[in-house]
C-alpha cells in the first residue's frame, strides 16, 4: 500500500468497512516497524483522543496483522521515545573477575615457578600481595584452587604458556634399617644422590640432594664424581648452609655414602648417621620426591658433563637454594588415623608455607639456630625480592648456565 499513512479518519473507517474478511499481514519486521513509525507520525497519534486513537489501533492491526499486545508495546515504545525501533538482543553476560591481564599474570607466575600445584601457587600469589605488597596481585591473592585450575585450562592462559609434560620418575634404590624420630625437631636430613647422565663412557656431574624431614628445607650440591675425594668437600659445604644444627644424616645404602670417610665426617660433627632398611622405601619418600619435582624438574634428563660440577656448585648456593626456602611454598601434610588404624595424609591450602616460614613457626625455633645466625638476618633475606622476582632471577641464572653447558659439551645438541 503507498501513502496508506496519510489517510484521513474518514478513509481509514472506509477502508476497515470495505476490507472486513480480508486479512494483512507485513513482508519482515523491519518494514512492520518502518510503517507503523510513519502512521503514528502522519497521524500524530499523541495528540488524538481516546476514540481516534482505538481507530488508528484498529488500522494498524489489519494491515500489519500484529495482535493486540504488540501494537500497545510498539506505541508505548513510539509515545517514550518518538520512533519504532526494532531493539538488538542482549544476551546476559555475568561480570568477569579475572580479566586477561590476571590470567597472563598467573601463567607469569607459573612459568617462573614451573607450575607448582594449585595450593602452593595460591600460596605464592598471596604471598606476592600481602607480604610483598604488588598491587597486581589483588584478585589473584583471593582466587580459590580450584577456579585456579580453571583458569589454567582456558584459551587465555594456553596462549601464555608451554606445553607442560608430567616429570619422568627417576629409579633409586631406597631403603633404611633404622628410622631416624624426629620429633618435630629441624636437622634430620634425607639424603640421596642424583646423576645426570653417562654419555660415551662418560659419566655425568652428580646432584647431591639433603632435604630436612620436619621444615623441608632442601640445600643442593654437585660434584663431579661420587667417591670420596670429591664428595666431602660438597658435603662440607652443604651441611654449612642450613641454618639450625644439625642432628641426624639419614641415606640409603649406597657406597658414596656409607664409607667410613662420610662417618668420619659425621661422628666428627655429632651427626646421627643412618642407612636404609629393606622393603620400606617410604622412609626415603621425601628427599625422593624432592629429586623429581625440583631437580630434574629444573636440570632436566640431558647429560651435564662432570667438569661443569663448580659452576653448578657456585649456581646452587648463589641462586637455586635461597629460592628453594625463601620463596618456594611446601605441603606440610596433617597426619590423622581412621577408625581402622590406617594413617591418612591431607593437604589443606593452609598447610602450604616455604621452608622457612615452616622453621620459623616452630616452637622455640631459636633454639636451634646456628651461632651467628639470627631471625632478623633470615627475614631480610625472605624479604629483599619477591617471590616471582627470585623465580624470575634464578631462571635467567639457570638458562644462562645450561646454555654455556649445551654449548661446550661434545654431544650433538639433538641429543641433549
Amino acid at each position: 500500500m503507498q501513502n496508506a499513512e496519510q489517510l484521513t479518519r474518514e478513509q481509514i473507517r472506509e477502508f476497515l468497512d470495505s476490507s472486513r474478511g480480508i486479512e494483512f499481514a507485513g513482508q519482515s519486521r523491519a518494514e512492520v516497524y518502518a510503517w507503523t513509525e510513519r502512521v503514528l507520525i502522519a497521524q500524530e497519534f499523541g495528540r488524538l483522543k481516546k476514540k481516534e486513537r482505538g481507530l488508528v489501533r484498529v488500522y494498524l492491526g489489519k494491515v500489519t496483522g500484529l495482535s493486540p499486545a504488540q501494537l500497545t508495546r510498539l506505541i508505548r515504545i513510539y509515545l517514550d521515545s518518538g520512533s519504532v525501533r526494532e531493539a538488538g538482543y542482549r544476551r546476559h553476560k555475568f561480570t568477569r573477575q579475572y580479566t586477561a591481564a590476571n590470567i597472563a599474570l598467573l601463567a607469569e607466575v607459573d612459568r617462573a615457578h614451573g607450575r607448582l600445584s594449585g595450593p602452593a601457587t595460591r600460596r605464592i600469589l598471596e604471598r606476592e600481595y600481602q607480604k610483598f605488597g604488588r598491587k597486581e596481585f589483588r584478585r589473584l591473592a583471593t582466587i580459590s584452587v580450584s577456579h585456579l585450575y580453571n583458569l589454567r585450562r582456558s584459551a587465555g592462559y594456553r596462549k601464555h604458556t608451554a606445553v607442560f609434560q608430567p616429570t619422568r620418575p627417576t629409579p633409586v634404590s631406597i631403603a633404611e634399617r633404622r628410622k631416624p624420630d624426629p620429633q618435630g625437631r629441624p636437622g634430620f636430613l634425607r639424603v640421596d644422590t642424583v646423576h645426570q647422565g653417562d654419555w660415551d663412557g662418560a659419566k655425568g656431574v652428580y646432584h647431591i640432594n639433603a632435604v630436612d624431614a620436619v621444615t623441608q628445607w632442601q640445600v643442593v650440591g654437585s660434584a663431579s664424581k661420587i667417591s670420596e675425594q670429591f664428595l666431602i668437600p660438597v658435603l662440607e659445604a652443604m651441611l654449612h648452609q642450613f641454618p639450625f644444627r644439625i642432628l641426624g644424616f639419614h641415606a640409603d645404602n649406597g657406597s658414596e655414602f656409607i664409607n667410613h670417610t662420610v662417618a668420619q665426617l659425621l661422628e666428627k660433627l655429632r651427626i646421627e648417621f643412618t642407612k636404609s632398611r629393606a622393603n620400606r622405601s617410604q622412609d626415603q619418600a621425601l628427599v625422593e620426591g624432592k629429586n623429581g619435582a625440583v631437580i630434574r624438574k629444573h636440570m632436566g634428563y640431558g647429560h651435564i658433563a662432570s667438569q661443569h660440577s663448580q659452576e653448578l656448585q657456585k649456581f646452587y648456593t648463589a641462586s637455586f637454594n635461597p629460592y628453594l626456602n625463601y620463596h618456594r611454598p611446601c605441603g606440610y601434610a596433617t597426619v590423622s588415623l581412621d577408625a581402622r588404624g590406617k594413617r591418612q595424609r591431607r593437604y589443606r591450602l593452609d598447610d602450604y608455607a616455604t621452608p622457612y616460614e615452616k622453621f620459623r613457626s616452630l616452637s622455640q625455633a631459636s633454639q636451634y639456630l646456628k651461632p651467628g645466625i639470627t631471625f632478623k638476618q633470615m627475614d631480610a633475606w625472605a624479604s629483599a625480592m619477591s617471590d616471582t622476582e627470585c623465580a624470575k632471577k634464578m631462571n635467567v641464572a639457570r638458562i644462562r648456565l645450561l646454555r654455556r653447558v649445551k654449548s661446550e659439551s661434545p654431544i650433538p645438541p639433538s641429543f641433549l
